[in-house]
């Protein structure tokens, strides 16, 4: 019912808040999809889980600036958020919410997306108890590996993939 891409990022948006992770997994399913807008519902559920993570980590210039994208995309995108098993109703003022604490440079709080489908609930609770952590739990902000995901990945694969475009974009010149 759910693309198995979707159901990931919930498990790790409202489970273990890897936000990290959630970029990665729609990023990827966004790519291979025919969907490739940069307005797509999953482009702003993308930014959004950005948003999150800069804001954990005490970047209000890079959450909010991410924020404000992913609001406008996926206002944009309504009728898309009850497809998806969300409450736009709840959604889009926690959204307001969230943005005014940004501003405000507020400490980070995990918030939950207002899953309202109960058999997508059940589906990321079962994900979440396979990969041992809770669904809806807060965010642990003592792990390291998931508040400072970027700098501890490995990126030689992006490296390489920038210096090919490089030396394709020179080739073509």
């Amino acid at each position: 019912m759910y693309p198995e891409q979707y159901v990931q990022f919930l498990v790790h948006f409202n489970g273990n808040r890897d936000y990290f992770e959630c970029h990665e997994i729609l990023e990827e399913y966004w790519k291979e999809s025919n969907d490739k807008q940069k307005d797509s519902v999953w482009v702003g559920f993308i930014l959004l889980a950005v948003s999150r993570y800069h804001h954990r980590r005490g970047n209000f210039k890079g959450a909010e600036r991410t924020l404000k994208k992913a609001i406008t995309i996926l206002s944009l995108k309504v009728n898309s958020l009850s497809i998806k098993g969300l409450d736009g109703n709840v959604f889009f003022p926690s959204l307001t919410k969230l943005l005014d604490e940004i501003q405000n440079e507020e400490c980070y709080q995990s918030i939950n997306l207002p899953v309202i489908d109960p058999i997508l609930i059940e589906a990321c609770t079962k994900v979440c108890e396979e990969k041992g952590f809770k669904w809806g739990e807060k965010s642990n902000l003592e792990n390291v590996s998931i508040v400072h995901r970027h700098k501890l990945r490995d990126r030689t694969m992006v490296i390489e993939e920038r210096l090919e475009a490089l030396r394709n974009r020179k080739g073509n010149e």
